[in-house]
């Protein structure tokens, strides 16, 4: 997918050649051919962007709610425009399926917009109570790193905020999956937002995102990925005591409670699983069942698999694509023969491509049954089509089992009982609790509790990332 502007940053309101010549090239991960290259920015490049961002801020923080809303409704309509094209890049990029990019890559990332739209329609930024009034402003210049899985999604879960708040921005997203990212800088453009509200630098979290993490023009970082990450960029931001917004790992329970619809709850849960071909850091990935159904559970979970199509992204019949990248394919594989080395029951999937794909990073849709808690693909995040069958004895146990983890990103409850299943989730220690697979809600906050990072996104809560609390007394 060569692109005239994939050598370029868009910084100051402008496409401007990167400094530095050095490129780095985008893989497809379905012909595992190089398609193109971005530049590779560095510190030089990350100091004209915060500069940028610095100058517009003086503006912009003071532009009216009416005007920000006004730039939202632009962006938003133009990316339901440009949906087409975006979900093509997403498929050059990392390997989604078309069908997937859109119904849910790119519908969803609008949809980041569109909440914002709506909550900026009604939010008090000023509060008064007695003579005190507690007013909420713009935090600043924020730097986003978004990562390669959920590229444009995770974009506008940043930026839509954001813009919202009345912040400016230089993005980098990842330079495994970079031109999404291309595209959003000029529908920005396209969109008429104010020269240095948005900038974007690509390159790697080794050059670019550490010199974002510790520059002292950066008011704030968020971050979407790793949790080893997050870790980097937490260090590098203390020195200069910057807000820091992470959104990393996770290894989410699925407990079917033993009045759920197994028929129902087991098909589910493998495709709630391995969506976006297992690579969502709250996919649920740890299916927690009755030990006295677990040969019931097998056989459901095994014809759920069966029904995955595998294949080309591009063709509308694929439901699972290949892994983004070389990187996490072979990540991918080393746990799975993890898993067998462990014991755990391999059920169906396995080690290699599926057959008939001879080339492309394409992984087996794999479960394990029988899986332990201590064994390795119970406790790291593996980012792939691989799904850990556990039994347990009882609830207490289901319990103990789903909060034995570093992580607490996400988790899901299965229950025809509507009391037992909050009792349950109130109970699990997870940013986000889903009872009987529910429809996605951009307005729910979405963050972790332990190694899954800190702060929250989505609407009002995502808003309030991005702004300080300032106290009024006298008022």
């Amino acid at each position: 997918m060569q692109t005239e502007r994939e050598h370029q940053f868009y910084i100051g309101g402008r496409w401007q050649d990167a400094l530095d010549p050095t490129r780095l090239p985008v893989v497809n991960p379905a012909s595992e051919q190089v398609v193109g290259h971005i530049a590779a920015g560095g510190a030089q490049d990350v100091d004209v962007a915060v500069a940028a961002a610095r100058q517009a801020f003086l503006t912009f923080s003071q532009a009216s709610v009416s005007d920000r809303i006004g730039l939202l409704r632009r962006m938003y309509s133009l990316l339901k425009e440009r949906a087409e094209t975006f979900a093509e890049a997403l498929v050059m990029e990392m390997g989604a399926a078309i069908s997937f990019a859109r119904a849910s890559q790119v519908p969803f990332a609008a949809e980041h917009i569109r909440v914002q739209i709506e909550i900026l329609e009604k939010y008090r930024f000023v509060a008064v109570d007695g003579r005190t009034a507690t007013a909420k402003e713009a935090i600043g210049v924020c730097a986003l790193i978004t990562p390669w899985n959920w590229p444009l999604y995770q974009i506008t879960a940043k930026v839509a905020p954001a813009i919202a708040a009345g912040c400016t921005i230089v993005l980098k997203p990842s330079e495994l999956s970079p031109y999404s990212a291309l595209l959003f800088a000029q529908l920005m453009h396209d969109a008429g937002t104010p020269p240095g509200v948005f900038n974007l630098v690509n390159g790697t979290g080794e050059s670019v995102g550490a010199a974002l993490a510790s520059h002292r023009d950066v008011d704030m970082i968020s971050i979407t990925g790793s949790t080893r990450a997050g870790v980097l960029v937490a260090q590098a931001a203390a020195p200069t005591v910057k807000r820091v917004v992470q959104e990393l790992g996770g290894k989410s329970p699925n407990i079917l409670l033993t009045d759920a619809d197994f028929s129902e709850a087991v098909a589910k849960g493998v495709l709630a699983g391995m969506r976006n071909v297992g690579q969502s850091c709250s996919a649920p990935t740890r299916m927690l069942v009755p030990a006295h159904r677990l040969g019931e559970v097998e056989e459901l979970a095994s014809a759920a698999v069966r029904a995955i199509r595998v294949g080309a992204p591009l063709d509308p019949a694929t439901n699972m694509g290949p892994i983004a990248n070389r990187a996490q394919f072979e990540r991918v594989q080393v746990m799975i023969q993890a898993g067998i080395d462990d014991g755990a029951k391999l059920l169906c999937g396995g080690l290699g491509r599926p057959a008939g794909l001879n080339s492309g990073f394409f992984t087996q849709p794999t479960i394990f049954s029988e899986v332990t808690p201590h064994m390795r693909i119970a406790r790291e995040e593996i980012f792939g089509p691989v799904l850990s069958i556990m039994p347990y004895k009882d609830e207490e146990e289901a319990i103990a089992i789903a909060n034995d983890t570093v992580y607490g990103l996400g988790a899901h409850v299965q229950s025809s009982d509507p009391e037992r299943a909050r009792r349950v989730a109130t109970r699990i220690r997870a940013g986000q609790v889903h009872i009987n697979y529910p429809a996605w809600d951009g307005a729910a906050a979405f963050g972790g509790y332990k190694r899954s990072g800190n702060g929250r996104e989505y609407g009002v809560y995502g808003l309030e990332e991005y702004l300080e609390t300032k106290s009024i007394l006298g008022y």
